[in-house]
């Protein structure tokens, strides 16, 4: 899938995962891709994750990305490793170069205008707002995309399964990242199943 919107659109939410023992890595992917949730967002903030990628990767309709990606060294070892697409927790000139010139769908981290409008002057238009609840919450989103209308987002940080749906109400939000569907270290897949096919099932119906 080479569109970050299409990805972003698959479902309401992409799982945010830590893994540390690559052997979870394919039965957690198997449970969240039986819940509805496809898109999965692999953080690079442990040892395993590379392979966990590689992994998960190997399940069927499984969309695995790499999330964590701090600069061009990170996203090389991501994309060797498999990655169908790259979230950063910022946005650098840099990084976004290297990656647009491999045509790589890109979900870059923003919490200003400043971070939007640079985003914009390198051909993005759809962005993570992250830290979502420490970067001022819903509220602070409405009022950051307001000048924006181009502009679609992935909130990410602090979202829980019981603000989720508040999140997805606000119109240029197509999905949002947690890590509640998938916490660090579960291995009961079948929890993790339900949950994801909870997850799946959110839409607007929440108060913005």
């Amino acid at each position: 899938m080479s569109d970050i919107a299409a990805i972003m659109q698959t479902a309401p939410v992409i799982p945010v995962i830590v893994i540390d023992d690559v052997s979870q890595a394919r039965p957690l992917a198997e449970a969240l891709v039986a819940g509805g949730l496809k898109v999965l967002e692999v953080t690079l903030r442990t040892p395993a994750a590379l392979d966990a990628i590689r992994a998960m990767k190997d399940v069927d309709g499984a969309i695995v990305g790499a999330g964590t990606v701090t600069g061009p060294e990170t996203y090389h070892a991501a994309r060797e490793a498999g990655s169908e697409f790259i979230v950063s927790p910022g946005l650098t000139e840099s990084l976004a170069k290297t990656i647009a010139r491999d045509g790589i769908p890109f979900l870059p981290g923003i919490a200003t205008a400043g971070d939007i409008m640079r985003g914009m002057d390198l051909g993005l238009s759809h962005f993570k707002f992250f830290p979502a609840e420490a970067a001022g919450g819903r509220p602070a989103l409405k009022a950051l995309a307001a000048p924006f209308h181009e502009a679609k987002f992935c909130p990410t940080g602090g979202i829980s399964e019981e603000t989720a749906a508040d999140w997805l109400a606000i119109d240029p939000v197509l999905c949002v990242g947690g890590s509640w569907v998938a916490p660090r270290g579960g291995t009961d897949y079948a929890a993790i199943e339900e949950a994801a096919r909870k997850a799946s099932l959110l839409g607007s119906g929440g108060a913005a």
